[in-house]
């Protein structure tokens, strides 16, 4: 038996690292402190023998002053735990009944008997109910087994509990235990009789983890790697505005919960990440921007906020350098005053065409030629010159001959004295998709061929405007 100890310690380890949380935050719990074994509990035939010396323990308690029990347990949820102890003790007080007798004592010292225990246990903790974190009442049962002196025998177990949390993990622990034997003929040496044992001493609770140190176990951190606050479970709330980083889309900036915590510093209703002048109030449409003109184009990108303008244009009005009415990107005469229907270009009048054909009644060719008499020129540069006022506008050139000559002849001349006005036209500067030439030889006349006169009139050029 003088190595038993040894043995005790060695179980107690064993059966502490292997017993299936003290609490959910810290589930392992380690109690040590001193025991008293009393003896005259179960040898008082009355209930009232049996509670009336508790306090009067001078005579049947066995105390060893020191560290006399271990118990290591881990809870396993819903205030239940489970755990092992283990106890050593000296009995020098054993009290049984006076033989004889019902109602009466004696203790006796056995002889300095070694007592030694070891106990499981299975604890339910009434903190939660009563709703209290600093006393815990609690309740047991369990069986162990029991060496006295030279007997030993299993005892069937169950008692109550109180203890005094002074902090989360650090607790004053009392414990009353009846231990019932199957085997109590109350003689030491021989058989284990049926006793109390009660313990006192300091219990630890442990093997909560809290990674980041915040004092929030990692079980209920909902950020375990960084330290934050316990209204936030765990999470940091860096920028302090009421909503932890992991809701917040701008951690380092106090903001808004309308905005995931960020700010919006305008008051516009639009979170400053998202505002493209944030400073300035704007609306939504314009990303958050003012549109002072309501041209449609946010300030921040008009060139001309405070003029209406075309997206297009960079929010500035298209410019009309003439004036007429057509934009100049519109306009294929930006510099001439024109109308809106010719594309901002003037449109010719009968007066010009008038003027244009009085001109072409002049224009002097070489006798049975195409080419022009020197004192044409000036004529055919005034034609030019008002075509050139126009130059949206389209024409046709028509030759025309008299009835002299045959029929064929006549056509081809025609053909060719159009064609060479036509020329001289584009050598000057009119684009040729403007013009078209035609020959109707003597067939369209508008006088006589009888006269020298009307003859004369009927060999001319004309020019007509095309209407599209």
């Amino acid at each position: 038996m003088k190595h038993l100890n040894k043995i005790l310690a060695a179980t107690l380890l064993a059966v502490g690292l292997n017993a299936n949380a003290q609490d959910s935050d810290n589930p392992w719990a380690i109690s040590f402190g001193a025991n008293a074994v009393d003896t005259k509990f179960s040898a008082a035939s009355k209930v009232e023998d049996q509670f009336s010396g508790f306090f009067n323990a001078k005579d049947h308690w066995n105390i060893l002053p020191s560290v006399s029990y271990l118990n290591v347990s881990r809870s396993v949820g819903s205030g239940f735990s489970v755990g092992v102890t283990g106890s050593v003790n000296k009995i020098d007080k054993f009290v049984t009944r006076t033989p004889g007798t019902l109602n009466t004592y004696e203790a006796n010292n056995p002889g300095d008997l070694t007592y030694y225990g070891v106990d499981g246990l299975i604890k339910y903790s009434f903190a939660n109910l009563i709703g209290s974190k600093v006393i815990d009442p609690s309740i047991h049962v369990g069986g162990g087994y029991t060496f006295l002196g030279d007997a030993s025998a299993g005892t069937v177990n169950g008692g109550l509990g109180l203890t005094f949390w002074f902090t989360e993990t650090v607790g004053l622990s009392l414990q009353s235990t009846y231990k019932h034997s199957f085997d109590d003929t109350r003689t030491p040496d021989v058989d284990v009789a049926s006793h109390m044992q009660h313990f006192a001493g300091l219990t630890f609770k442990f093997g909560g983890k809290d990674t980041d140190g915040d004092g929030i176990y990692d079980k209920d951190d909902a950020c375990p790697d960084v330290a934050g606050l316990k209204q936030f479970q765990g999470c940091p709330d860096t920028d302090g505005d009421g909503i932890p980083d992991k809701d917040d889309a701008c951690p380092e900036v106090a903001g808004l919960a309308a905005f995931q915590g960020c700010p919006d510093t305008d008051g516009d209703g639009i979170a400053d990440k998202d505002d493209a002048c944030p400073n300035e109030a704007g609306t939504k449409a314009m990303n958050g921007c003012p549109d002072r003109d309501g041209d449609g184009v946010a300030d921040n990108v008009d060139k001309c906020p405070d003029t209406k303008g075309p997206k297009e244009n960079g929010g500035c009005p298209w410019p009309d350098r003439d004036g007429d009415g057509v934009y100049d990107k519109d306009d294929k005469c930006p510099d001439v005053k024109g109308t809106v229907a010719n594309n901002g270009c003037p449109e010719i009048t009968e007066e010009q065409v008038s003027k244009l054909n009085a001109y072409a009644k002049t224009i002097l060719f070489n006798s049975g030629k195409a080419t022009f008499k020197p004192e044409t020129m000036p004529v055919l540069e005034a034609i030019n010159a008002i075509l050139k006022e126009y130059p949206t506008s389209r024409f046709s050139i028509e030759g025309h001959t008299d009835s002299d000559g045959s029929n064929a002849l006549n056509q081809t001349l025609s053909e060719n004295r159009a064609a060479a006005v036509k020329n001289f036209l584009i050598e000057n500067g009119i684009e040729s998709s403007r013009l078209r030439s035609t020959g109707f030889g003597e067939t369209k006349p508008i006088d006589t061929n009888k006269t020298a006169k009307g003859k004369a009139n009927n060999r001319r050029v004309e020019v007509k405007l095309i209407k599209d």
